[in-house]
């Protein structure tokens, strides 16, 4: 199971929105992709909605971690 996603994982999305991948719909917003801009190499944990089958998950990106050797700007 996912539990941390990448920019680099997600695609590298440039427009907020609800996404499909192998492990169920993720929704970005537009709060998300600012902090991958800034720190690309941010890796968010993935919070799995409440209610949701097994057959339809759809998550939302919560905490994010930065790498030891992160810095602010673009890769």
């Amino acid at each position: 199971m996912i539990t941390k996603i990448t920019w680099q994982k997600a695609g590298r999305v440039t427009e907020p929105g609800r996404y499909m991948f192998r492990f169920g719909w993720l929704t970005v917003v537009a709060e998300d992709l600012a902090v991958w801009e800034q720190f690309p190499d941010a890796a968010f944990t993935l919070v799995k909605l409440p209610g949701q089958s097994s057959a339809s998950e759809e998550y939302r990106l919560g905490a994010f971690d930065l790498a030891a050797n992160s810095e602010p700007g673009h890769d």
